[in-house]
């Protein structure tokens, strides 16, 4: 019989969490190609095994499409992690799905560095690119 980790059952909602929306206004250049670097370097959230919290710099890349990122609303939404328990991949997954959920870009990029946690660093890297029509 296999013996039940003691992180099973600790991230099962993560695709269901509310997180405030992240706002978008229209780009007036969309016909152009460009790109927008965000860096976010003070992120915190909780670690669900130890419930201490993790501080990360969190970089986002893009070329947006019809729409860019508000940032006050992004903020607000980074913020909202302070309290949340959550794995470095699943956060890093997750604001990615959101991101390109509100804004549509035409490639997104995000890399996390968490700080070292236990003489170990982390970074996640995970990158989008829109389908051709």
């Amino acid at each position: 019989m296999k013996k039940k980790s003691a992180y099973e059952d600790l991230q099962g909602n993560v695709r269901k969490l509310k997180t405030p929306d992240i706002e978008v206004w229209e780009n007036q250049y969309a016909d152009k190609p460009y790109v927008i670097n965000i860096e976010v370097p003070e992120f915190s959230c909780i670690c669900p095994k130890t419930g201490l919290p993790d501080y990360a710099f969190i970089r986002i890349e893009y070329s947006p499409d019809k729409y860019c990122i508000e940032l006050k609303s992004l903020k607000m939404y980074t913020i909202f992690y302070r309290d949340i328990g959550i794995f470095h991949e699943h956060l890093t997954n997750r604001i990615l799905d959101d991101f390109v959920r509100a804004c549509k870009p035409r490639w997104a990029k995000i890399v996390t560095e968490f700080n070292p946690r236990g003489g170990i660093k982390t970074t996640v890297i995970r990158e989008y690119k829109k389908q051709s029509m």
